[in-house]
C-alpha cells in the first residue's frame, strides 16, 4: 500500500490549526446562542425613544359625504409603536369643524388636541373621529407617553 508523501512540511501545521479554530467555534457557538435566547420572566425594557411622537401616525380620508357644503373627513390616529401609548396630543393649527366632534375622541387642551380622552391606544390600534370643513387640516403628533406595562 503506497504511503502519502508530504512534500511541504508546512501542511502538517494546517490540520491542527483548523481543528483549533473549529474547537473555538464549537465552544463559542452555544455561548452566542444563549445571548439570543431571552431570559425567562425578564420584561423587555422600553427605550425612551421607542414610543416617540413619530410612532403615532395621522391618516385622513375624505369620506365622500357632505355636511352642508363641507366635505366630511375621517381621521385615524394610529399607534405604530410596539407598546401601548396614552396621552396622545395632536397639533393642528386653525382646526375647525362645521359638525360637532365627540370631545371624548378629540378635544382642544391648551395649544394641542387630546386624542381618545388620553386613554391607552394599543399597538396597531387607532382612534377614529370625523370632522367637516371646506378642506382637510394638517394634523401631526405633538406628544405621546409610552405605556409598556
Amino acid at each position: 500500500m503506497p504511503q502519502a508523501k508530504i512534500e511541504n512540511p508546512s501542511e502538517l501545521n494546517r490540520t491542527p490549526t483548523t481543528m483549533a479554530q473549529s474547537m473555538k467555534f464549537l465552544i463559542l457557538l452555544p455561548a452566542f446562542l444563549l445571548l439570543l435566547v431571552p431570559v425567562q420572566g425578564a420584561r423587555p425594557t422600553a427605550s425612551p425613544k421607542k414610543c416617540a411622537a413619530s410612532s403615532v401616525t395621522v391618516e385622513q380620508a375624505n369620506t365622500g359625504e357632505k355636511a352642508g357644503y363641507d366635505p366630511v373627513f375621517e381621521v385615524a390616529v394610529r399607534n405604530t409603536c410596539g407598546c401601548a401609548v396614552r396621552g396622545v396630543y395632536l397639533r393642528s393649527e386653525g382646526f375647525a369643524s362645521s359638525v360637532a366632534v365627540d370631545p371624548r375622541l378629540f378635544r382642544r387642551e391648551g395649544r394641542d388636541y387630546l386624542v381618545g380622552d388620553g386613554r391607552r391606544i394599543e399597538p396597531a390600534s387607532a382612534v377614529l373621529f370625523r370632522y367637516a370643513w371646506d378642506r382637510a387640516f394638517r394634523m401631526t403628533a405633538a406628544a405621546v407617553h409610552a405605556d409598556c406595562s
